[in-house]
C-alpha cells in the first residue's frame, strides 16, 4: 500500500507526522520464530503483546505487507464499540453465555483506556458512551427487540433518548431519538496502532514492514512464512489480517468485504459546541452513517456499503482516496445542515471483512492446526480486538483458560454463496438498500418488493 493511500487518512496523517521511527526495516533471509503473526494492525499488535504478558521469553516476529496502521487499524471511525448492539446474534450463537460475552467485549474497551494511561499514550481516548438515533420515522425503534431481549437476560445496557436530549447530545434535530450506550469509547486510532507498535518493539517483538506474506506451508510440525525477500519458519502462526483472510477458501466462505468510507471537516468547534465531547454516534440504516468529534473540533462521518469484494483478492481500490466522499459528506450535511460550508479536508476508504452472522469468529486452518486466525470483526473490531489479543495467546501458547475456550472459538453457522453469486448479490441488494433508505429519508414508504431485495442481506444468505 502506497504511502500516499495510507495519508488519505486523517489519523495516520497526523499520526505519521508525529511518528520518528516511520517503518521497520522488511525481512530479508531465513529467521526462526516461536510464534510468527502476520499483519500490524491491532489484532496483530495486541496479540503480540498479550503472548508477552503471559511469556516474556517467547521469541515473536510480526511481518507486515505495508506499516503498522496502514489496513483497517487507521482508517476506521474510531469508535470502540461492545457487543452489546448484537443481542439477537449473541442469543443465536453462545445461548446462556451471551450477557459475558458481551460483557468481556465491554471490558476489552475498559482495557484500551487503561492501556493508555499506564503508558501514557496521546490517542484521545474518551469514554463518552454511544448513542444508537433514529434520522429518519423509519428507523425508530430498531433497538427495540436488543433492550428487550437483555431485559429479559436481567442486563440493561441502554437508556432511553427522546428526540429533545438526542438533538442536546448531538447539535442536531435531525435525530429523532434512540439509546445511550455508556460502555462504548472514541479514540484516535492511527495514534493508538503507531504507540502499539511503538510498545511492541520494546517489549522484544521483532518487527519487519514492507514484509508482505507470499506463501504458507508446513514443513513437519512447524509452519514457514515465506515474504517477498524472505521467510520465518515458526512452531505458531497467528493470521491477523482482517479482510485479507478472505485468501483463505475456508475462511472466505463465511465472510464477505464491503467498503466503507469516511470524511473529515476542518475544525469547526464553534458550529459543534452543542455536541457532547468524545459521543460516538451511529444512525439506524442498514448502510449505517457513523459521526463523531475530534480533540480539535473536526467532525468524522463514515458511511457503511461501498464497495463490494470479489473472490480472494482485495483489490487496491478498497483503500486510499474515498471515492464516494461527495455521497459520503451528502449524509454529513442532512445530519448536520450547520456544516454545508465547512470544507471537507480529508476523505478515505477501508475494507470491511463482514461475517455471515456479524459476528466475528476464531479457529486455525484444517490442514495446519498450529496456524490461528479471528476473522469477521464486521466494521466494529477496534474495542473487540483487544480482547482478541487475549484469546489468539491464549490459544497460541497452550494456555487452557477462559480465553481459549470463549465462545466465539467456532466455525460458523452456513456459508455464503461461491462467485460470481455473491458479487452479483451483494450488488443488487446493495443498490436495493441505498433506494430504499433514501426514499426513507424523505419520509417516503418504499415498496414491497424494494423491502423484499434490501432485506435479502448478502450475509444472510446460507447455503
Amino acid at each position: 500500500m502506497q504511502n500516499t493511500a495510507v495519508r488519505s487518512s486523517l489519523w495516520m496523517e497526523e499520526a505519521l507526522d508525529e511518528d520518528d521511527d516511520l517503518a521497520a526495516e522488511s525481512l530479508t533471509g531465513t529467521t526462526t520464530a516461536d510464534v510468527c503473526i502476520v499483519g500490524g494492525g491491532y489484532t496483530g499488535l495486541w496479540t503480540a503483546l498479550a503472548i508477552k504478558d503471559r511469556d516474556p521469553s517467547a521469541d515473536v516476529v510480526l511481518v507486515e505487507a505495508s506499516i503498522c496502521g496502514a489496513g483497517a487499524s487507521g482508517v476506521n471511525g474510531g469508535f470502540a464499540m461492545t457487543w452489546w448492539p448484537k443481542w439477537s446474534t449473541l442469543a443465536k450463537l453462545v445461548g446462556s453465555d451471551a450477557a459475558a460475552v458481551a460483557q468481556a467485549s465491554e471490558d476489552a474497551v475498559a482495557e484500551i483506556g487503561d492501556f493508555v494511561a499506564a503508558h501514557g499514550v496521546a490517542a484521545d481516548f474518551t469514554a463518552a458512551g454511544w448513542l444508537w438515533a433514529a434520522t429518519n420515522s423509519a428507523q425508530l425503534g430498531s433497538w427495540e427487540e436488543t433492550v428487550d431481549g437483555w431485559a429479559a437476560a436481567g442486563r440493561s445496557p441502554y437508556r432511553a433518548v427522546d428526540a429533545a436530549a438526542a438533538a442536546a447530545m448531538t447539535g442536531s434535530r435531525t435525530h429523532l431519538g434512540g439509546v445511550f450506550e455508556a460502555g462504548v469509547a472514541t479514540l484516535h486510532p492511527g495514534r493508538l496502532v503507531r504507540a502499539l507498535r511503538r510498545i511492541a518493539v520494546e517489549r522484544g517483538v521483532r518487527l519487519h514492514e514492507n514484509t508482505p506474506m507470499t506463501a504458507l506451508d508446513r514443513q513437519g510440525t512447524e509452519t514457514v512464512v515465506t515474504t517477498q525477500r524472505g521467510s520465518v519458519r515458526a512452531a505458531q502462526v497467528v493470521l491477523a489480517t482482517n479482510a485479507a483472510l478472505v485468501a483463505h477458501r475456508e475462511i472466505r466462505r463465511h465472510l464477505i468485504v464491503l467498503g466503507s468510507d469516511v470524511v473529515a471537516t476542518a475544525p469547526c468547534p464553534r458550529l459543534i459546541g452543542d455536541w457532547d465531547p468524545g459521543l460516538a454516534v451511529s444512525d439506524s440504516r442498514r448502510l449505517v452513517h457513523y459521526y463523531r468529534t475530534t480533540k480539535d473540533g473536526r467532525v468524522v462521518f463514515g458511511k457503511g456499503g461501498g464497495r463490494v469484494g470479489f473472490g480472494r483478492r482485495i483489490d487496491p481500490r478498497f483503500w486510499g482516496r474515498s471515492e464516494r466522499a461527495e455521497q459520503v459528506s451528502a449524509g454529513l450535511h442532512r445530519t448536520f445542515p450547520q456544516l454545508r460550508d465547512v470544507p471537507v479536508t480529508h476523505a478515505w476508504s477501508g475494507a470491511v471483512d463482514y461475517a455471515i452472522d456479524g459476528m466475528p469468529f476464531f479457529g486455525a486452518l484444517q490442514a495446519m492446526p498450529n496456524v490461528h486466525y479471528v476473522a469477521g470483526f464486521s466494521g466494529d473490531g477496534v474495542g473487540p480486538s483487544r480482547l482478541a489479543g487475549h484469546v489468539l495467546a491464549s490459544r497460541v501458547l497452550g494456555i487452557d483458560d477462559q480465553w481459549s475456550a470463549f465462545p466465539l472459538v467456532r466455525t460458523p453457522r452456513g456459508a455464503l454463496p461461491p462467485e460470481p453469486a455473491r458479487f452479483l448479490g451483494g450488488q443488487v441488494v446493495r443498490r436495493a438498500i441505498t433506494r430504499k433508505e433514501r426514499l426513507e429519508d424523505v419520509e417516503r414508504r418504499p415498496g414491497r418488493a424494494l423491502v423484499a431485495v434490501a432485506g435479502l442481506d448478502p450475509t444472510s444468505f446460507v447455503g
